[in-house]
């Protein structure tokens, strides 16, 4: 089992790492580059619902805090794949509820989740374009409450957030 483990928690940071380096394509011109990129995020997508088939959620106390943050790096990126989002945000719940995931990571799953799937989002993470040269995000269903939400999570206000993407 220790091997297995092992062979599990290389496999998801081989996986992130990838997609990392990949991730440039995803909003490419080039349409070769984006289709890299999407066919790369399925192949993880399709392999995370067989991991969490296998395992449940890869938790740090599984697999490692790198292999956690891989598994829920991939699950962020399996936006064609909302069956995998949907599964992997219900399993990450649960684990944030028994202490062994990050509520952090957890809400920005959500929003992703949430965005993709037509609906408003909860903590203002997901960016739908820029105005006037600031982001802007996708509709959040109380943007009122949002930096309070996102403090609540450990996600810094929204203007620190964003100054991050400013353009110099």
């Amino acid at each position: 089992m220790a091997h297995d483990i092992a062979a599990l928690a290389a496999e998801l940071t081989d996986m992130a790492a990838a997609d990392q380096q990949s991730s440039i394509r995803a909003n490419s011109d080039d349409p070769a580059d984006q289709l890299a990129w999407r066919r790369l995020t399925a192949r993880h997508g399709d392999r995370l619902g067989e991991i969490m088939n296998e395992y449940g959620w890869p938790t740090a106390e599984l697999a490692g805090e790198e292999a956690a943050r891989a598994a829920w790096l991939i699950a962020q990126h399996a936006d064609r794949q909302l069956d995998v989002q949907r599964r992997a945000l219900k399993l990450m719940e649960q684990a944030v509820s028994a202490g062994s995931a990050s509520p952090r990571e957890l809400a920005f799953l959500r929003d992703r989740t949430l965005v993709n799937d037509g609906r408003k989002q909860v903590y203002g993470t997901q960016i739908a374009g820029v105005k006037d040269g600031s982001p802007v995000p996708w509709p959040c269903e109380e943007p009122e409450r949002m930096d309070e939400l996102r403090a609540e999570v450990g996600i810094e206000p929204f203007d620190e957030y964003v100054a991050k993407f400013a353009t110099a």
